[in-house]
């Protein structure tokens, strides 16, 4: 048995009951949750430019080391951003169908874990 690099491998928790490892994945149908973690160092890392959105689960977002702020989309339009900051140690469960995205404050390590089935990316726009 070998350790697992979760730099490089997700851990996939599968429905069955059995945990694998496997390439991370934005978008995966198997069915399983997903536990990935990533170094970043710039805004391009971690697609600031880009809405996020989960529609199958709530997905947690921890900050290992570092510090970033976790932007929510308005649910109304007009409404202002919501904006959570989180340093390491902490983290943040955005709720389901929510759209989010990330700007980092410092180099970080982060990990997330959800289900990535049906996951969507949009640009932001100005």
């Amino acid at each position: 048995m070998n350790s697992i690099d979760l730099f490089s491998r997700a851990l996939q928790f599968r429905p069955d009951g059995n945990v694998g490892t496997g390439p991370r994945r934005m978008a995966d149908d198997s069915g399983g949750w997903q536990l990935a973690a990533f170094h970043v160092e710039t805004d391009a890392d971690v697609h600031a430019d880009h809405w996020e959105i989960h529609p199958s689960s709530e997905e947690a977002v921890c900050c290992l080391s570092g510090g970033f702020r976790l932007y929510l989309r308005p649910e109304r339009a007009g409404d202002p951003e919501t904006v959570v900051s989180l340093c390491a140690g902490s983290a943040y469960v955005v709720p389901r169908n929510r759209w989010h995205r990330i700007e980092l404050d410092e180099p970080s390590d982060i990990m997330s874990i959800g289900l990535r089935a049906e996951t969507r990316q949009e640009p932001v726009t100005p």
